[in-house]
């Protein structure tokens, strides 16, 4: 297809304002290695709060959407929107308790918690592990739907898609640090949510697809609508939702959305001013990122099966695409490719903007791996603080580098992100109780690392070989969560635990509360904390959020599919939950 100077001067000028934030951003962020991964610890929380959500609004996400939509209907998106559980633990559980520990990344929390060679082994071996491996994966997925973007919409090949796409991106992180990044998230942010929103809203006005109540009327529709899954597809219904709900929040690390937070979250906590804007950036985060943001992807999706009901639709529409990356998260931008001039510039601009907060995130955070847990820790501990921001700069070329040679190897989204979620099984569970267990050490977390990565291996290179036929995915990612956590609770009870001296400074600086620490405190006879932090409150105001979420997430679907008194119902009861939570953070003194 053909793109218009007005399109390209729409990009380019983007292009140039990001650019210009990084360097601007750059003569504070080189003074140090706080400044340059941490933005001087002084950030306010609706500022961090968009970062996280632009952050994980990616090239790849809508495509992910789409995928999902067209083979599971709706319901199919509760693979990720389980993850509002763990989202709403940190918010109130996590997010304070992040914030006290002043580390500079969640890495450097093995040392404040555990003891011995074996908590010095832990955060070496994951800043490489978390920061090349698992976030090369991750930049590689998103790398992977701006070849696919690309390659419909601007005609590119995938290498040229990487090339163009990465080089601004490495530019502005490089320079700005993360200060840079939580600038230009902001902007990137609001400029994807208005090219999804004005996207969809001409998409279903087409003439092929006939406004909204003809698509969702639509015999290849109507029965991708539901919220749920049916309950009379006993498989489906335990696989789309109840092995989600119950297990997968919990029990799965994903870069995101891990249970207790880290990452890139963590990162963003970290730089917060203080408890209160830690704790309101992740609400913030959790609000846009279920209620706000999902619709536009789902309407492109439910539209994308009337145009192409099937992926040789796709192919025949796109001969010029290497058919070996074509599948239904090609959906989105096949959509995307019927839009008019100019607004196609901005689409194709939100799409680079939503790429680019991405990567950035991920570059910086992955970069302050390397150059703080892995080169100060253990490579040179006298290295000045002008060093490890060089090393940090350096890393983040590498980074991009290497993520873009493996985004060439893969072909599908959804693939690499259960990929992901098996490699994750069974941890999630130790990132959550190893701040109110004493007895979690850090062989807890390498049997939990070291058996979820093996079991993920086996399934997807060894089982099918020896059996002949694979099991389903649902099976795996069971069986991985119930081997990995056996594994790592039998070593925690066979183990040492952390050194005495280590467990008291952890629990008089993080205050963490619980039934957890009894026996710690028992054992030693030490006086245990008076904090003034509740537990049944914060159990409470996650159940308030996650009624709050849910419900105006569904009560904005509800409205979309023209069932006002419901959609008004359930929004009411989102803001009444809303209005509650804001009453009970006030009335209970955060600092």
């Amino acid at each position: 297809m053909k793109i218009h100077l007005l399109d390209w001067s729409i990009i380019i000028l983007f292009f140039i304002v990001f650019i210009i934030i990084g360097l601007i951003s750059s003569k504070t962020s080189s003074k140090n290695s706080k400044e340059y991964f941490l933005s001087g610890r002084n950030m306010p929380w609706w500022l961090l709060g968009i970062s996280m959500v632009a952050t994980t609004f990616s090239a790849d996400t809508p495509n992910l959407v789409a995928n999902i939509v067209r083979e599971k209907g709706v319901s199919g998106n509760w693979s990720w929107w389980a993850f509002l559980l763990t989202g709403m633990f940190t918010v109130y559980l996590y997010s304070k308790l992040w914030r006290r520990s002043k580390v500079l990344t969640d890495l450097e929390f093995y040392e404040i918690r555990y003891s011995g060679k074996e908590a010095i082994f832990l955060r070496a071996f994951r800043a490489i592990y978390l920061g090349v491996f698992f976030n090369v994966m991750i930049m590689a997925s998103v790398c992977l739907a701006g070849i696919k973007i690309g390659g419909i919409l601007l005609g590119l090949t995938p290498f040229e898609c990487i090339f163009y796409s990465s080089l601004v991106t490495v530019l502005y992180s490089t320079v700005g640090g993360l200060r840079g990044v939580i600038y230009t998230d902001l902007i990137q942010f609001f400029v994807a949510m208005v090219g999804s929103i004005w996207a969809t809203y001409y998409i279903i006005n087409l003439e092929e697809i006939g406004g909204l109540g003809s698509m969702l009327s639509h015999s290849s529709v109507i029965d991708k609508l539901s919220f749920f899954p049916s309950a009379d597809d006993t498989e489906q219904f335990l696989i789309v939702l109840i092995i989600p709900i119950a297990v997968q929040w919990w029990a799965v690390w994903y870069p995101g959305a891990e249970p207790g937070g880290g990452g890139y979250i963590a990162q963003r906590m970290l730089s917060a001013k203080n408890e209160k804007n830690a704790i309101y950036s992740t609400l913030l985060f959790n609000v846009m990122h279920y209620v706000i943001r999902p619709w536009p992807w789902i309407l492109i999706a439910l539209s994308s099966l009337i145009l192409f009901p099937n992926l040789d639709s796709i192919a025949t529409a796109f001969p010029q695409i290497d058919k070996s990356i074509i599948g239904n998260d090609i959906a989105y931008p096949a959509m995307l490719s019927l839009l008019p001039k100019g607004l196609l510039g901005v689409v194709l601009a939100s799409l680079i903007a939503a790429f680019m907060s991405t990567i950035s995130s991920h570059l910086n955070w992955g970069a302050s791996y390397i150059s703080i847990d892995f080169y100060k820790r253990f490579i040179k501990r006298n290295a000045s603080e002008k060093e490890i921001v060089t090393i940090g700069k350096i890393s983040t070329i590498f980074l991009m580098i290497l993520a873009g040679l493996v985004a060439l190897q893969l072909s599908d989204s959804l693939g690499a992100f259960n990929i992901l979620l098996q490699i994750g099984a069974g941890t999630g569970s130790i990132f959550l109780l190893r701040w109110f267990w004493w007895r979690v050490n850090a062989f807890s977390e390498i049997t939990g690392m070291l058996i979820s990565f093996v079991v993920a291996i086996y399934f997807e290179w060894i089982h099918e070989n020896l059996f002949g036929t694979p099991l389903e995915e649902y099976l795996e990612l069971l069986i991985g969560i119930g081997i990995t956590t056996f594994s790592w609770i039998l070593v925690t009870l066979l183990t040492r635990p952390t050194e005495k001296n280590k467990l008291i400074k952890f629990y008089n600086s993080i205050k963490p509360y619980g039934i957890g620490w009894s026996g710690f405190i028992q054992k030693y006879n030490l006086k245990k904390i008076d904090s003034n932090d509740s537990l049944m409150n914060d159990l409470f105001l996650i159940f308030l959020g996650v009624i709050m979420i849910y419900f105006g997430l569904f009560g904005i679907g509800f409205i979309l599919y023209n069932q006002i008194i419901y959609g008004i119902i359930l929004l009411s009861i989102s803001l009444i939950s809303f209005s509650l939570t804001n009453y009970i953070m006030l009335k209970y003194k955060l600092r």
